[in-house]
């Protein structure tokens, strides 16, 4: 089948297999390696990616499914520069191997626009979702909150 859909301000048009994961599709088809594949069962958020504006998980949504939609990958968060969640997770070291990286920042980004001023222990329940096995969840945390916070201009 053909699909069309707008990835990270671009317009593109392929043929897939009706079968195709969304993340197959980023990675293979259009060879946006950033979202990355940890579980195929949506536990981890590596896979994390905007759909129409929605934090989704990439492997567990068809290909099919994005059809006319705009999807954003990690690649195509910021446009020059990095993005205020980028650098605040710089800032914050809410990294380390950064495998779950670009998802936990595309997730970041969504909470952030749905609630720029959270507390604490909102975000870390907001973040069961995705997981990461490095870092402890302290640096993320704090980027979260202050990406949040330079998103909306208070910083």
């Amino acid at each position: 089948m053909l699909l069309t859909l707008t990835v990270n301000g671009r317009e593109v048009s392929r043929n897939v297999e009706p079968r195709t994961l969304l993340v197959e599709f980023l990675r293979d088809g259009l060879g946006l390696t950033g979202t990355h594949i940890g579980c195929d069962t949506t536990q981890c958020g590596a896979c994390t990616v905007h759909l129409a504006g929605r934090a989704v998980k990439s492997c567990t949504v068809l290909a099919a499914q994005a059809g006319g939609a705009e999807v954003t990958t990690i690649e195509g968060l910021s446009g020059d520069g990095l993005h205020p969640m980028q650098q605040a997770f710089i800032d914050h070291h809410g990294l380390q191997c950064g495998f779950c990286t670009p998802g936990m920042i595309m997730a970041c980004v969504a909470l952030a626009h749905e609630d720029p001023d959270m507390t604490e222990a909102q975000a870390r329940e907001r973040l069961v979702g995705n997981i990461c096995r490095c870092t402890g969840y302290n640096g993320i945390v704090a980027a979260l909150m202050d990406g949040a916070k330079r998103m909306a201009g208070d910083v």
